[in-house]
């Protein structure tokens, strides 16, 4: 009985992983995307393309011999998910693409808030005393600083 708890405890904490909920959500997100995608090629691209070409795509297809029972090959529908698949491509490389440059900025900002300033003391070489960086004499031990 333990072997089996230990399998679906590793399995609950395969499930639970951060990088498999962001995996979820993210096929989530993708299938609602697609749909969005596939409208705007249905009802907004297809009927353009229509005007200048004079075709709608999915009315495309080849009867494959004869009669009732004869194969219908629909390459209109084809062409449309060849469609689909380019837009929703060009779309998820302009998102990636705007993401990397942003990502790029918050980074570059990051470092440059992060860069050190200018050290404003600096120890005195006989007494070991923190001192002005522009001293020219050590207030503590009096010493005259030569760099």
């Amino acid at each position: 009985m333990s072997k089996g708890k230990g399998f679906f405890g590793e399995f609950k904490k395969f499930i639970l992983r951060g990088n498999v909920m962001d995996m979820a959500v993210g096929v989530i997100v993708g299938g609602a995307f697609t749909s969005i995608v596939t409208s705007l090629n249905k009802d907004i691209l297809t009927p353009i393309l229509g005007i200048f070409g004079g075709t709608d795509f999915s009315n495309l297809f080849v009867v494959l011999g004869e009669g009732e029972e004869a194969p219908i090959l629909y390459y209109g529908n084809f062409i449309t998910a060849v469609i689909n698949f380019l837009i929703t491509a060009f779309v998820i490389f302009c998102l990636v693409k705007a993401l990397n440059a942003l990502n790029e900025k918050l980074s570059r900002k990051k470092v440059e808030e992060e860069a050190p300033a200018a050290p404003t003391t600096k120890v005195c070489m006989y007494c070991k005393s923190e001192i002005a960086i522009d001293a020219t004499r050590c207030p503590h031990c009096t010493s005259e600083l030569n760099d």
